[in-house]
């Protein structure tokens, strides 16, 4: 009897195992694909791009580049030791960090304007994507046109109507003089444009996120507090930007991501001039005018290299904050 009981019993492990192992092995075959492709267009380009990095490459002999090359230093050094890349690394470090900041609160601000109810409010918020969703070409050229020293409206309306002393060339002046005060200080013009032009075209992306959370906010705490005599800013400091930060959090890391990286934009408007040359236009222009593969492969590299730390460290301390506040 008791042999005769576990035939059927291993009969069920087995099938129960072969029936794993026909989903394990289907799993594997539906990602098996995926990991072809990401291996192919992410994980071999970033080899690739290493490699390159330390070897004496140029577009003359790219052609003998490979994997039992020589290998050398000399990119790595000749790029730490380079005053035009510690300049460069500035302008991204200013660049990305007051974009960033910029057009999140760009963002809060928007979308704190359009919560409440009104007529019109449908239209107001598409029409706050517009700067997001438009090509870039095209906002790009809108900008130099209205920007124009000599035929530009923003120029017009300066020294017509608010009294400028003189046309502004925001897009080719390296430094400008800014009179506060009776003080007179050196502004780098031309950086704080594409600045500004970061916090237009991209607090779009923030305020939806934004608006999206605070929607989804109950609306009892607040009236609760409206009816104990909070202010508003009260209600601000204490019920909506504690449950805005995690949101806030993320997307201060996508943005500096992806602005840490940008090129288009600055390229398209200034095209690294007066004072503007980001670490990813200096790469573009080693690589095209002075055909340094190797160099601009080192480049590359050591800007992602200084994106990862900044990164590691953003977390490590967002996480020690976070672990803070839950203990409190």
């Amino acid at each position: 009897m008791t042999t005769t009981s576990s035939a059927p019993a291993r009969a069920r492990r087995t099938s129960t195992r072969t029936l794993a192992q026909q989903e394990s092995r289907s799993g594997l075959a539906l990602i098996f694909p995926t990991v072809v492709i990401i291996f192919v267009v992410v994980i071999v380009p970033v080899l690739w791009t290493i490699m390159l990095a330390f070897q004496h490459i140029r577009l003359l002999n790219i052609r003998t580049a490979g994997i039992f090359s020589s290998y050398t230093l000399n990119n790595v050094k000749d790029v730490l030791s380079s005053p035009d890349f510690r300049q460069s690394l500035t302008n991204t470090l200013v660049y990305t960090i007051g974009g960033t900041v910029a057009s999140i609160g760009l963002g809060l601000v928007a979308a704190l304007s359009v919560r409440a109810p009104f007529r019109g409010r449908t239209m107001v918020r598409g029409i706050m994507l517009l700067p997001y969703v438009a090509p870039v070409v095209a906002v790009t050229f809108v900008w130099q046109i209205m920007l124009n020293p000599q035929f530009g409206i923003a120029n017009e309306v300066g020294v017509n109507v608010l009294g400028w002393d003189h046309a502004i060339p925001f897009l080719s002046e390296e430094t400008g003089q800014l009179s506060l005060f009776g003080w007179q200080l050196s502004v780098p013009t031309a950086l704080i444009t594409v600045i500004a032009f970061e916090a237009w075209r991209y607090f779009p992306f923030a305020f939806l996120f934004i608006l999206a959370r605070i929607q989804a906010m109950p609306r009892e705490l607040e009236e609760a507090a409206r009816v104990d005599g909070a202010t508003p800013t009260q209600r601000f400091a204490y019920l909506i930007w504690p449950q805005l930060r995690p949101v806030i959090a993320m997307l201060a890391v996508l943005r500096f991501i992806w602005t840490f990286n940008k090129f288009d934009d600055v390229y398209l408007l200034t095209g690294g001039g007066a004072g503007t040359e980001v670490v990813s236009v200096r790469v573009y222009q080693l690589l095209t005018a002075q055909a340094d593969v190797g160099g601009a492969a080192a480049q590359a590299t050591v800007l992602a290299v200084i994106l990862v730390i900044c990164l590691t460290g953003y977390f490590i301390f967002f996480g020690r904050n976070q672990g803070m506040g839950e203990s409190e």
